[in-house]
């Protein structure tokens, strides 16, 4: 279960919902906000408070009484939390491959993959939760993260009982993006966009968390917090090995890169060389650089002889090419097709083309 936490860049939402009376007139919340900024911490926080038999003047849930006790040890009677199953498989279920397995009942491991999405059955089983009654006659919460993840059938299932929700039940919906869920289920949420920080709150959270180099971090990171502080040398070596790639164009080797890369998270993989086209189409746009500070010298090389409206149409489609990172045929195809029109873009003489 993830950490309850209250960011110190929530305190005015926080402050809001958790004033006297914030959370009576909504039974459903939607938190909304890119990903890193702590949404799924915050969700967590509020719903510890609402269990929380005595919470103080700020709402916030005690940490010594038996409900709070029992959500942190995730054996909370009125506290549901909705997830695909691939983000509660534990890492004793993960291939050295990286494949992720799951165990059966005997710990043998089965070749089905945890599924990525909410599942109708997963809504129905709220069913008893939610209709009976609730420990001590008090809250019940339900958390679901992430929002976009359900399928169409277990998005209608959750309509139909938030079109009717008993008396207090609160469903707090968490979501990186908003444009796969059904207006029906967003016009019956509360939507609340959750604060991003501003640069240096972030540079100093993350110095008193004992990170170093925290403005080089953020900026890996897509100036998201909680990203950068799980930022580490495993994650630095393959990325910064890629972005030395890029920085010597005429030695690019689309191929060969996708090779070495193939067995990388490819959604980030593909998240590095969107913020490499962004910097390439700031610089000649704006004369800025947002993400390699470091490599300033070399974007700006590359990005006074490129076509720019055609670098626009590659960093377009690599947000298409986000969702098949997720389900790709083939991790090395599927890189080998980026680096390749890349390359047809930025390097149409080079010799990683030859």
């Amino acid at each position: 279960m993830a950490v309850a936490e209250v960011f110190p860049w929530q305190s005015v939402v926080w402050q809001q919902l958790r004033r006297p009376g914030g959370l009576q007139r909504h039974h459903a919340l939607l938190l909304k906000g890119r990903r890193g900024i702590g949404k799924l911490g915050f969700a967590h926080a509020l719903a510890k408070s609402v269990l929380c038999g005595q919470s103080d003047t700020a709402g916030r849930a005690c940490g010594k009484c038996q409900d709070c006790h029992w959500f942190e040890q995730g054996t909370h009677p009125n506290f549901r939390l909705l997830e695909p199953e691939a983000l509660s498989v534990s890492d004793d279920a993960t291939g050295k491959d990286g494949e992720e397995g799951k165990a059966d009942a005997a710990g043998a491991k089965t070749s089905k993959k945890p599924s990525q999405q909410l599942t109708i059955a997963q809504i129905r089983e709220l069913d008893d939760f939610i209709y009976l009654s609730a420990h001590q006659n008090r809250y019940k919460v339900i958390l679901t993260h992430p929002a976009e993840m359900m399928n169409m059938a277990a998005a209608n299932a959750l309509l139909k009982k938030l079109e009717e929700p008993p008396p207090e039940v609160l469903f707090i919906l968490v979501a990186h993006g908003i444009a796969s869920i059904p207006a029906t289920i967003l016009s019956r949420c509360r939507q609340i966009v959750m604060p991003a920080p501003e640069h240096e709150l972030a540079k100093v959270w993350l110095m008193q968390q004992g990170v170093a180099q925290p403005d080089f971090r953020l900026a890996m990171s897509g100036f998201s917090p909680l990203v950068a502080l799980q930022y580490d040398d495993q994650q630095s070596a393959p990325h910064t090995e890629f972005i030395q790639h890029l920085c010597v164009p005429e030695k690019f080797d689309p191929i060969g890169l996708a090779e070495k890369l193939h067995k990388q998270d490819l959604s980030a993989v593909t998240s590095w060389l969107q913020k490499w086209c962004y910097d390439l189409m700031s610089w000649r746009i704006g004369g800025r650089v947002r993400y390699h500070l470091q490599q300033a010298d070399s974007i700006k090389r590359q990005a006074a002889g490129m076509n720019l409206v055609a670098v626009g149409f590659v960093w377009r489609n690599l947000a298409a090419s986000q969702q098949l990172a997720r389900h790709p045929l083939n991790s090395r195809l599927f890189l080998e097709e980026l680096f390749l029109t890349y390359a047809e873009v930025i390097c149409p003489q080079g010799s990683g083309m030859k």
